[in-house]
């Protein structure tokens, strides 16, 4: 227990290097995510025999990448960024990976509501495009999403982000001299491994599409909202409206999950009229 409580320090960020260039565990466990999602997809769809080939939905997978990278970096700059106006007036520095001096230091700031979003509007375009069913199509994304998530927030883990607030539980992690929740790796089960459990289990089960996607959204935003009790807030925003519990990501999934609610509502009394 004592190496788990020190892993920042016995853990090198590194797992090896390729003709001078670092590869980092944070780089291979994101590369990780992407292809157990994309195997899982396809997985489902041979197996459930699903009516969608195997090229659209390599198309339509590079289609949500790129609503996903986007929407993530934007949404990051709308919610979270303290210098959002900055950017909303200079938009070509939002995916600038230089600094002033010119050196290379990445891009940091994804936020995943704003994924949500570029999700579902680059959904919405490809199914409007090759006319397909948007609903239809992100019931197999969202469980797809859900396993490769996983391996997300242990990438995030091991890069020392999104750490937890100061606790005293045996299996704590000291981040910086300070013993925390190590709340990304509650992430991962909370958000993914149980979330894609139960999706799994649904998937043929559902009783008209978008249930799958509907209800991934709703058991995500409660999820988040457990999580959050755990996490330390965003540091340049610190807690809302004078409280010690309520943070950005609470309000958003709280938000998010009422909205969830409202339209699965619809879509169940819809599947009603129409049976």
């Amino acid at each position: 227990m004592e190496y788990w409580n020190h892993i920042y320090s016995n853990f090198n960020p590194v797992a090896f290097s390729l003709f001078e260039i670092n590869v980092h565990w944070y780089g291979i466990m994101y590369a990780l995510a992407l292809l157990t999602a994309i195997y899982t997809a396809h997985w489902i769809i041979k197996n459930d025999n699903l009516d969608i080939s195997k090229d659209t939905l390599d198309s339509y997978i590079w289609w949500v990448e790129l609503g996903v990278i986007l929407g993530a970096r934007i949404g990051y700059i709308v919610f979270y960024d303290p210098n959002t106006t900055y950017y909303l007036t200079h938009p070509w520095q939002i995916f600038n990976p230089f600094g002033e001096d010119g050196s290379f230091i990445g891009i940091s700031g994804m936020s995943y509501h704003g994924a949500v979003i570029g999700f579902i509007l680059a959904s919405y375009l490809f199914c409007k495009k090759h006319k397909i069913s948007f609903l239809f199509i992100t019931d197999i994304a969202v469980i797809a999403i859900s396993f490769g998530y996983i391996f997300g927030r242990i990438g995030n883990f091991l890069n020392k982000e999104l750490v937890g607030r100061v606790t005293e539980v045996p299996w704590g992690i000291y981040v910086d001299g300070i013993l925390r929740h190590p709340s990304a790796l509650y992430e991962a089960f909370l958000e993914g491994l149980v979330i894609f459990v139960v999706l799994f289990v649904l998937r043929r089960k559902k009783q008209f599409d978008g249930q799958i996607a509907v209800l991934y959204l709703i058991l995500y935003s409660v999820m988040r909202i457990i999580a959050e009790l755990f996490r330390q807030p965003d540091v340049q925003l610190g807690f809302l409206l004078g409280t010690d519990w309520l943070t950005m990501g609470i309000l958003i999934s709280s938000s998010f999950s009422i909205l969830c609610i409202i339209f699965y509502y619809f879509l169940l009394k819809n599947e009603k009229k129409t049976t």
